[in-house]
């Protein structure tokens, strides 16, 4: 009887305390706070309008083997517009008149656009391969200021010495071919055979050859020029003006002029370098001695994007391996993500290496020069834009 009594208490005791952890579980569940909702997924404007380069955003209208825009519109439906400029100025004239989302800036465009507020910082955790590019250029200063990213890189190079091969035999190892009157190794004078970048930060490609020149004049920062350093380099600017066949900043008009209006030695990009060999033009290119300017481009979104979420998918899908490998190659850039540089079919094996990308120690990428400076007081870009103005107009 007693284990019949005992078995029977004890079952109820089980079913109680049964009864008991359920109605805890239930009443632990009731008091649980929901879990909040999935965010929804940003919602996409159909269009995103960008101030680029010429040769940055291709879409296989010029050659139908470089098209990075007809992927991304199919799997965004966002369609691509595109605006080029030839100079850092044009550029910042555009984004601050409005209407553009994104520009691919240069260094010095990216540090003016900053400063008036016409950019906005680009929230990195929105471009899941940030961590991807070049930890060089993943807090550059052009970019990056204030703990904040006001971008994400692009494309760099140098501003290379493209050369016509039938007048150089050798390639030219100085920027003396283009600052300085002399004879060509055709032994015809280099004067109206030359040319010269039509922007104000073309100033620093004259430091940068003083730099080597005159090592007198104490230039460490083609960027950051004292008053007689940049006196130095006005003066080599003015005396090159009666040697330039003509300024340039419309890259096809430069590549129409190495065609047929007999220049054969400047300042370009390897787009142009490119672009003219593909033609069957006798061209090549050059980092001087001295070393080279250049440009490190970063894509920024403006502070009044009609699209953001347009403009976000595009930061993502610019870096890319496949996009990066593919711009560099039509451009004969590098790309901000170093993992581009291999398996990339248009790019090829050694694609970086021909673009230079083992020269980035070499290079003075641009910047905005301003007053405040390391060395202390500097001539800022307000005075560099007028007094460059002064130079091509020959005064």
């Amino acid at each position: 009887m007693s284990t019949l009594v005992s078995g029977h208490w004890g079952r109820l005791a089980a079913v109680s305390a049964g009864v008991v952890l359920a109605l805890a579980g239930c009443k632990s569940k009731e008091e649980a706070p929901a879990a909040p909702p999935a965010p929804a997924a940003p919602v996409l404007e159909g269009q995103v309008d960008i101030v680029a380069w010429p040769g940055y955003i291709e879409r296989g209208e010029t050659d139908k083997g470089y098209d990075w825009v007809t992927g991304f519109e199919a799997k965004t439906g966002c369609k691509v517009n595109v605006k080029t400029a030839g100079t850092s100025d044009e550029m910042v004239s555009l984004m601050t008149q409005g209407g553009y989302d994104l520009v691919t800036a240069s260094g010095d465009a990216s540090v003016r656009l900053i400063r008036g507020n016409t950019v906005q910082p680009i929230d990195v955790a929105r471009v899941p391969s940030y961590s991807t590019v070049d930890p060089r250029l993943q807090q550059a200063a052009w970019h990056y200021m204030d703990g904040k990213h006001y971008g994400v890189p692009y494309q760099w190079g140098p501003n290379v010495l493209m050369y016509n091969t039938t007048v150089f035999k050798e390639p030219p190892t100085s920027w003396s071919v283009v600052f300085e009157p002399t004879k060509l190794p055709d032994g015809k004078p280099n004067k109206g055979r030359v040319q010269a970048y039509d922007g104000a930060i073309y100033i620093a490609d004259a430091a940068v050859y003083l730099m080597a020149k005159k090592p007198d004049l104490g230039i460490t920062d083609p960027y950051a020029l004292n008053e007689a350093q940049y006196t130095a380099a006005l003066e080599l600017l003015r005396g090159q003006h009666p040697l330039v066949h003509r300024y340039w900043h419309d890259a096809n008009v430069q590549v129409q002029d190495f065609t047929t209006e007999g220049v054969v030695a400047s300042g370009s990009w390897p787009f142009q370098v490119n672009t003219l060999a593909a033609n069957g033009q006798p061209v090549a290119s050059v980092v001087p001695a001295e070393g080279a300017t250049g440009w490190a481009d970063t894509t920024m979104m403006s502070a009044s994007a009609a699209h953001p979420n347009c403009a976000y998918e595009w930061l993502e899908w610019s870096i890319s391996p496949k996009v990066q490998g593919d711009v560099a190659a039509w451009f004969g850039s590098n790309p901000a993500v170093p993992a581009a540089c291999n398996g990339n079919e248009l790019l090829g094996a050694e694609g970086c290496k021909t673009n230079g990308f083992e020269n980035f120690e070499r290079i003075w990428f641009w910047r905005t020069p301003e007053a405040a400076c390391a060395g202390g007081e500097c001539v800022p870009y307000s005075r560099w834009s007028t007094d460059y103005v002064a130079v091509m107009g020959g005064r």
